[in-house]
């Protein structure tokens, strides 16, 4: 605890530091909240709304193009499929005409240009011959030939000049009577632009130009709201480069996002390293007078544990650097701070008030579950109270006890394991020691199927003692190997040698193949035969009746690799992930019927890790599997 007299320079140093603090803590609300005049554009918004009133002349002009664009090509369509229809009354009237005309019917005729000129809204539907008589007429009053005269002038009249302007289509063609003379069709035909039509489509550019306005709208409102305090801060930056310095101008709103607050953080942050380098010119002068009190707060900082003094108002008076990076805290805010600003443990926080109000005077340790920070741990709180001039305190010391809870854990797990997977072999050979002694002596076959069995069970528990025992050691970091040379010619076929009853028993396809030629290895023959002995047992345990297991060797580039290929009951992708952890099982149905310790694969990724190798596995459930062991060779073929 700091017993400084207040009034000592390094007092004046606190005070002022706590001042400034204390002023720099009102005057940014007071930046924040402070009220501006309203603005048709919000602080930092100028950029946005140019580009906004661009984009929207840029849509504004495109409606207007599509607009005027639309009405043209529509004049046009209608004016070309009036051409088109005028030309096509033109052909039938003139084939059909020639034809009645030759015939003598004028009544006929005069009735189908009636007709057409009625149908086709024709302005001007008539035949005329060369004496500019009117034989046949859309209007009746214009016909001046009553009568089809026997004969005529045969001289081809000529065609009038055909004219398509935007509002008349104008048609002349000559026809030639049979027997008879010549005459000529005159056709004259207005084109009407539908209004409706043309409205129509304007009102269908216009509320496509509105949606899109509104789109603009909405985007820009978009902009704006992500954009607003980017802005803001750029007005900021811009004033702090002209030279402005005061909190209440540099200052935005909260309200505009987490850029804001970030921003009035970082601002904080600047007026505190400011003010620290003002209390630290103060503090200088006094630094002699702190060396012992330095050294102490070093020694402190130095140790593993987490060291919290705390006094009767239940706040920190001191800190060491552990128990801030336990309590995942700066130190600088722990200091002066309450506890229960820092330390989240409601027992904790209990026994904490009681042992510095002086009511509890005994040492007090407590274990929590620290959850959160991207981390998880069991932390130790032991906590013990320190009495000075008749003032209450407490002293808080922080341990980490991860790595020992997850250590005695595992060993319980161990220990559970190991008896469960002892005592089924221990009761075969108890049950079977028992019937061989009961009714060996009348049923010598049953005493030798008893022996045989106890033999069986003896050699699993032998099997699951070493296996176990070997994990032990690696736990432990003492499993070593013997190196020596290895003939791998050997190894094989004792391999084989050993399976091939096994895979019989059970019809199995069980084939080695071997190069021409196997070097010698340098490495320990047993624990090498107990991987191999791991992985092909294990092949040929979850093989089911007539399956197939191959054993592939290879020698390339100096690495041996031994595939332990099978058509057994394969393993799920996820089980995959965790096959090689110890007492770990498949939760395959199948596998629960099958015996097994799951320290099989973990012993034999450990030996052949220790020998500088690998073991992968690649499979696919109901499809067998793949354990591919690699391992170097240290010596040449022999």
């Amino acid at each position: 605890m700091d017993r400084r007299n207040p009034e000592s320079p390094v007092g004046e140093a606190q005070s002022i530091e706590s001042k400034s603090v204390e002023a720099r803590g009102s005057a940014l609300p007071t930046a924040v909240e402070v009220v501006r005049p309203s603005r048709l554009l919000m602080r930092g918004e100028t950029g946005i709304a140019r580009a906004g009133l661009i984009l929207a002349g840029i849509v504004l002009v495109a409606m207007a193009t599509s607009g005027w664009w639309t009405y043209q090509a529509q004049r046009d369509a209608v004016a070309t499929a009036r051409r088109q229809q005028v030309a096509a009354v033109e052909s039938l009237l003139w084939q059909s005409t020639e034809v009645l005309l030759a015939q003598d019917e004028v009544s006929a005729v005069r009735r189908l240009v009636a007709d057409a000129g009625r149908t086709y809204n024709l302005k001007r539907c008539r035949i005329v011959l060369p004496d500019n008589g009117i034989l046949a007429s859309s209007e009746p009053s214009q016909i001046n030939l009553h009568k089809l005269p026997v004969t005529w002038s045969d001289t081809p009249m000529e065609a009038g000049q055909n004219t398509a302007s935007e509002m008349l289509v104008t048609l002349s063609h000559p026809l030639q009577i049979a027997g008879r003379g010549s005459a000529r069709l005159d056709l004259a035909a207005p084109i009407d632009y539908p209004l409706s039509v043309f409205l129509e489509t304007q009102a269908g550019v216009g509320a496509i130009g509105a949606a899109a306005l509104v789109s603009l709208l909405l985007v820009y409102r978009n902009m704006r709201w992500r954009l607003r305090a980017m802005g803001a801060i750029r007005e900021a930056l811009l004033a702090l480069s002209q030279g402005e310095l005061s909190m209440a101008a540099l200052a935005v709103g909260p309200d505009l996002g987490p850029e804001a607050i970030a921003w009035n953080d970082l601002l904080i942050e600047k007026d505190k390293l400011s003010t620290l380098v003002v209390v630290g010119a103060i503090r200088d002068p006094v630094n002699d007078r702190r060396v012992n009190k330095g050294d102490l707060d070093a020694a402190f900082d130095a140790m593993s544990q987490g060291l919290v003094l705390i006094n009767d108002k239940l706040e920190a008076k001191f800190v060491n650097g552990a128990a801030a990076v336990f309590l995942q805290t700066r130190r600088e805010q722990m200091v002066g701070s309450g506890v229960g600003q820092f330390i989240k443990y409601k027992e904790v926080l209990a026994a904490i008030e009681g042992v510095a109000a002086g009511t509890v005077r005994r040492r007090m340790t407590l274990e929590v579950k620290q959850e959160g920070g991207g981390s998880t741990g069991v932390l130790k709180f032991s906590i013990r109270p320190v009495r000075r001039e008749d003032s209450a305190a407490a002293m808080v010391i922080i341990e980490d006890v991860t790595q020992q809870r997850v250590a005695d854990e595992a060993r319980n797990a161990f220990v559970a394991q190991a008896t469960h997977e002892l005592r089924t072999p221990l009761t075969n050979i108890r049950l079977y020691v028992e019937t061989a002694i009961e009714e060996g002596e009348a049923n010598p076959s049953v005493r030798t199927n008893a022996l045989n069995v106890i033999n069986q069970e003896a050699r699993r528990l032998e099997s699951i003692v070493t296996e176990m025992l070997s994990v032990s050691e690696i736990e432990a970091g003492c499993f070593k190997l013997n190196r020596a040379e290895v003939r791998l010619d050997a190894l094989f076929a004792e391999l084989l040698a050993d399976y091939e009853p096994q895979a019989r028993d059970k019809s199995i396809d069980l084939k080695m193949n071997l190069p021409p030629k196997l070097p010698a290895i340098k490495g320990d023959r047993d624990k090498i035969n107990v991987a191999l002995h791991n992985l092909v047992g294990n092949a040929l345990k979850y093989t089911s009746l007539k399956g197939k297991v191959a054993i592939n060797v290879t020698i390339d580039k100096g690495t041996l690799t031994v595939e332990i290929v099978d058509s057994g009951i394969g393993i799920d992708a996820e089980d995959q992930k965790h096959i090689f952890n110890k007492f770990y099982r498949a939760k395959d149905p199948r596998v629960s019927k099958i015996v097994g310790t799951g320290l099989g694969l973990t012993l034999a990724r450990e030996v052949v890790r220790l020998h500088g190798g690998e073991i992968t596995v690649d499979s696919q459930l109901d499809k067998g599997s793949r354990f591919t062991l690699t391992l170097p060779i240290d010596v040449e073929a022999v």
